[in-house]
């Protein structure tokens, strides 16, 4: 256990460090990947092609499944709080290998097979903060009462894992919550995440906590890019949006921790608080 804590510790050490976030930026410059190779000009049109492209997107069939999953998992940890999060992490880390499995490759004539590394690295390195909280279970689900400005993050959660929108606009059909895919998704789902340990915050694994926000940030602002194409893709724009700002809390928080536990100890030594 004491080597655990110990490990632990380093984890948050090392991603607040300089050259921790220098590192993802980084991993942006790595190619993208097609067996029937491409130029180097059309970088980015096998990125945009294994994205637009993705395994995911082919077995719309699945989404339900995926949905009452995510549904039950987080209904799981909200009632059964600490006996649910260890089963609550090992999902975690499922959901963000599927993420970068199924969202980051895919199998065309045009490319044969293609990738995204950039995303399966990333998505990957989440995958594995996540299955880490599962055996050192820093993450604490005791409901504690929470001043009501802190839940502002529900409803940008909902919306994302909602993600009300049919063929590129507004559609806030109830049935979408259970059949729109976004338990598959890491731009839907990772909202959630966050949001969730933002509200049992700091008592949470901040190294976890701190990259999950570093890869939504990324991605958040690459989403971004879709308000350049407005006319046609407005919402789905704004459907990112809580990804982006999400992580940014989430971000925020992760670097506040260690002043805040110092707080708390010297209340708790005190006996206030």
């Amino acid at each position: 256990m004491n080597n655990l804590i110990h490990q632990q510790g380093k984890l948050e050490q090392i991603t607040r460090k300089w050259w921790f976030f220098v590192l993802f930026v980084l991993i942006q410059f790595i190619p993208p990947y097609a067996s029937k190779g491409y130029k180097i000009e059309d970088w980015g049109k096998v990125i945009q092609h294994a994205l637009g492209n993705a395994i995911v997107y082919k077995h719309p069939e699945i989404y339900p499944i995926f949905q009452v999953i995510a549904i039950l998992a987080i209904i799981g940890i909200l009632v059964l709080r600490n006996k649910f999060a260890r089963v609550f992490g090992i999902y975690v880390a499922i959901s963000y290998v599927l993420f970068a499995i199924g969202q980051s490759i895919a199998f065309t004539d045009k490319y044969g097979v293609s990738m995204c590394p950039i995303n399966l690295v990333m998505f990957l390195a989440v995958a594995g903060f996540w299955a880490w909280e599962a055996v050192v279970l820093k993450n604490d689900y005791t409901f504690r009462k929470l001043p009501i400005r802190r839940y502002w993050v529900v409803p940008l959660a909902v919306l994302a894992f909602w993600y009300p929108a049919s063929k590129g606009r507004p559609d806030f059909n109830p049935i979408l919550l259970v059949t729109n895919g976004s338990g598959l998704a890491f731009c839907l789902m990772t909202p959630v995440y966050l949001a969730l340990l933002s509200l049992y915050w700091p008592r949470v694994n901040i190294a976890t906590m701190r990259v999950t926000s570093i890869v939504g940030i990324i991605i958040g602002l690459y989403n971004m890019a879709k308000f350049a194409n407005f006319s046609r893709l407005w919402w789905l724009g704004i459907l990112h949006i809580p990804l982006l700002i999400i992580s940014v809390y989430g971000l925020i928080l992760s670097l506040k921790r260690p002043q805040v536990k110092r707080e708390s100890d010297e209340n708790a030594e005190s006996g206030t608080g």
